[in-house]
C-alpha cells in the first residue's frame, strides 16, 4: 500500500528518481562567491586540489587541509603564485582535535568560513576474509568520521554567516553493488551519503541559509587508487589478489575511456554551490542505473553487475 508523502510504499519510477537527483533543495542560493572563504580537506591533490584552484580563480580565499605535508606546501605555493589568498594546515581528518585546530586557524586567518568541503578519502581494500579490522577502522575513520568531525566542528561557524554551504564527497560506489574487495570503501561511502542526506533535510528546516551538496564521483582521473600511500604504519598492508587486480583494471580502463577530469568535477561543485543542488553526479546515467538496479533486485530481479564492467560501452554516461 502506498503511503502518500513518504518514500516507502511507492514503486520505483526511474524518471522520478532522475528528477530527484537533479533537483535543487529549498533555501537561499549562494549568490556571492568572490571574497568568501572555503576550507577543503584532501586539498593538495585530485578533486580537492581542483576545487581549491577553481575557488581561487573565482576570488575565494582558500584553506587547504591535507595529511601530506610536502604536497600541501607545494599546492599552497602554487595557489598563492596565482595571486589568490591561501593557507595550508596539515590535518589528519581522523583526529577531532586536528579538525578543531583547522577551524580555529581558518577563522583566525580569514575571519570566517563560508564553504566546507569534506573531501579527504581513502580506498583500502582486500577480500573480505583478508581485510583486517584495523583497515576497516582506518577507512571509516577517514571516509565517514572525517566528514562527521568536519560538519560538527564547522557548523557553529557556518551558522554565523549570511550564506554557507557544505560539500561532502561520497562516491558512485555508495549507490552500487558488486565492488568486491572494496567492502570498507563502499560501506563508508554509503554511510557518509546517508548522513549527508539526512543533514541536508535537517538544515533545510533549522538553518535554511546553509546549503548541503553530496558529490558523487564516478570515474575520475585521480590518484584515488594510490591512496594506500597514506596508510598509517599501524594498519597492516594487504597483498593484492587476482580479483582485486582485475577490478582495478576494469575501473582503470573505464576511466581512460569515459572518465572526467578533476577540473570538470570542480566546476560542477562550484555550480552546485551556486544553484544549491544536493546531488552532484559526475556520471548521472551510471549512478541512476546502479540505483535502479538495486531497487529491481529488491523486487526479486537479477543481482546488479559489478560497476565498471560495461561503463566503456555506456559512453553517454559521462554527461
Amino acid at each position: 500500500m502506498a503511503v502518500a508523502g513518504h518514500w516507502w510504499g511507492h514503486r520505483c519510477d526511474s524518471a522520478a528518481l532522475a528528477r530527484t537527483m537533479r533537483a535543487r533543495t529549498k533555501g537561499a542560493q549562494m549568490h556571492e562567491i568572490s571574497g568568501r572563504v572555503a576550507v577543503v580537506t584532501g586539498g593538495a591533490s585530485g578533486i580537492g586540489r581542483a576545487m581549491v584552484d577553481r575557488f581561487a580563480a573565482e576570488g575565494m580565499k582558500v584553506v587547504l587541509a591535507d595529511i601530506e605535508q610536502s604536497a600541501l606546501d607545494r599546492a599552497v605555493a602554487e595557489v598563492r603564485a596565482t595571486g589568490a589568498e591561501a593557507i595550508g594546515v596539515r590535518t589528519d581528518v581522523t583526529q577531532l582535535d586536528e579538525i578543531e585546530a583547522l577551524a580555529e586557524r581558518s577563522v583566525a586567518e580569514f575571519g570566517a568560513v563560508h564553504v566546507l568541503c569534506n573531501n579527504a578519502g581513502v580506498e583500502g581494500g582486500a577480500l573480505f576474509s583478508d581485510m583486517s579490522l584495523r583497515t576497516w577502522q582506518w577507512v571509516f575513520d577517514v571516509n565517514f568520521w572525517g566528514p562527521l568531525h568536519g560538519c560538527r566542528v564547522f557548523l557553529p561557524i557556518l551558522r554565523q554567516q549570511d550564506e554557507a554551504h557544505i560539500v561532502t564527497t561520497a562516491s558512485h560506489a555508495a549507490f552500487a553493488t558488486g565492488l568486491q574487495t572494496f567492502h570498507a570503501y563502499v560501506a563508508s561511502k554509503a554511510a557518509v551519503a546517508s548522513m549527508t542526506a539526512n543533514l541536508e533535510r535537517e538544515l533545510s528546516e533549522t538553518d535554511p541559509h546553509i546549503g548541503v551538496s553530496l558529490l558523487v564521483p564516478g570515474l575520475v582521473q585521480t590518484r584515488m587508487n594510490n591512496s594506500e600511500r597514506n596508510r598509517p604504519v599501524d594498519v597492516p598492508p594487504t597483498d593484492e589478489d587476482p580479483l582485486r587486480m582485475s577490478i582495478h583494471q576494469n575501473i582503470d580502463r573505464a576511466t581512460a575511456e569515459v572518465g572526467v577530469s578533476p577540473e570538470d568535477v570542480a566546476s560542477m561543485v562550484l555550480d552546485g554551490i551556486r544553484e544549491r543542488r544536493f546531488y552532484l553526479l559526475t556520471h548521472p546515467a551510471m549512478t541512476l542505473s546502479a540505483t535502479t538496479s538495486q531497487l529491481e533486485w529488491m523486487r526479486g530481479g537479477p543481482a546488479p553487475t559489478p560497476p565498471g564492467d560495461d561503463a566503456v560501452q555506456r559512453r553517454t554516461t559521462a554527461g
